[in-house]
């Protein structure tokens, strides 16, 4: 006995495009760039030795869409974070590797390098979210992690912690930036890079 079968199918694809934000909000996150960036230059011309902290966003819509903010903020390390990698070096009481614990907030006060928190972390509508490290260069450490939202808020600042538990642990540094505005079901990938820089 002799037949013939046919499997028929189709195929559909969507291809999410990433946008960039509008202009208006470029202009108006610009001084979180600039306040980090030109100490980072002037202390790099200098030979002066120091930790520049760099934080990018991309947030993923609900419905897909890609809307890539790049690098949102260069802003700030605290004194509790370095004194925390002190402490590492100095009698193993801590350790920096569990430095990897992203969170985000609503606050809306300036970074200080006496931080020791969020300003308001936005604990109603997301869970704090650990990373995933790398080393891009010998004197970089990043880490990535992305943050899915149950509800709408305008999210305006990142922190990097040592602990999952939400409002604990310590923060090792504060990011501001002009309002993302999410919705239930959008997310927002954090890629966080610490580069030591080298001289004297």
């Amino acid at each position: 006995m002799e037949g013939q079968m046919a499997i028929v199918g189709t195929l559909s694809a969507k291809v999410n495009r990433r946008t960039k934000p509008p202009l208006e909000w470029r202009l108006k996150n610009l001084p979180n760039l600039w306040r980090g960036y030109w100490r980072h230059k002037a202390a790099e011309a200098l030979g002066v030795p120091h930790v520049y902290g760099e934080l990018r966003a991309r947030l993923t819509r609900a419905n897909g869409e890609i809307v890539d903010y790049y690098v949102v903020s260069t802003r700030v390390v605290t004194s509790a974070g370095v004194g925390f990698l002190v402490d590492d070096w100095d009698d193993d009481s801590t350790d920096i590797t569990t430095m990897n614990y992203h969170a985000c907030g609503t606050g809306t006060d300036a970074e200080s390098a006496a931080d020791t928190a969020l300003g308001a972390e936005a604990t109603t509508i997301t869970d704090r979210s650990e990373g995933v490290k790398s080393q891009p260069a010998a004197n970089k450490i990043q880490s990535v992690a992305t943050q899915t939202f149950t509800g709408s808020g305008a999210i305006t600042e990142h922190g990097l912690f040592s602990a999952l538990a939400e409002e604990t642990g310590v923060l090792w540094d504060r990011s501001m930036f002009a309002a993302i505005n999410v919705g239930d079901g959008d997310s927002i990938q954090w890629t966080i890079t610490a580069e030591f820089t080298m001289g004297g």
